[in-house]
């Protein structure tokens, strides 16, 4: 799987949060991966290596590509 992570993926994890859901939806990232749960709206931080080896699948890619989103490239110098 890619190492890839945009803003607002719709991921699923290995484990099952408390609240029965597997789903999540990453809200910030950075160094850090902040994410809120979908079935109870709990929101975590995890690192990227912790994110990357507990993420299972991306259900939805976010809209905006990772380097847009840390600042890396302008929105339009990315098209």
């Amino acid at each position: 799987m890619s190492e890839e992570i945009r803003l607002h993926d719709v991921v699923e994890m290995r484990k099952k949060h408390p609240c029965g859901s597997f789903v999540w939806t990453v809200t910030r990232i950075g160094a850090d991966i902040k994410m809120k749960c979908s079935g109870c709206g709990r929101v975590v931080m995890l690192d990227r290596p912790e994110f990357l080896r507990r993420r299972k699948k991306v259900l939805t890619p976010g809209p905006v590509a990772p380097e847009v989103t840390l600042g890396l490239v302008k929105e339009k110098d990315h098209d």
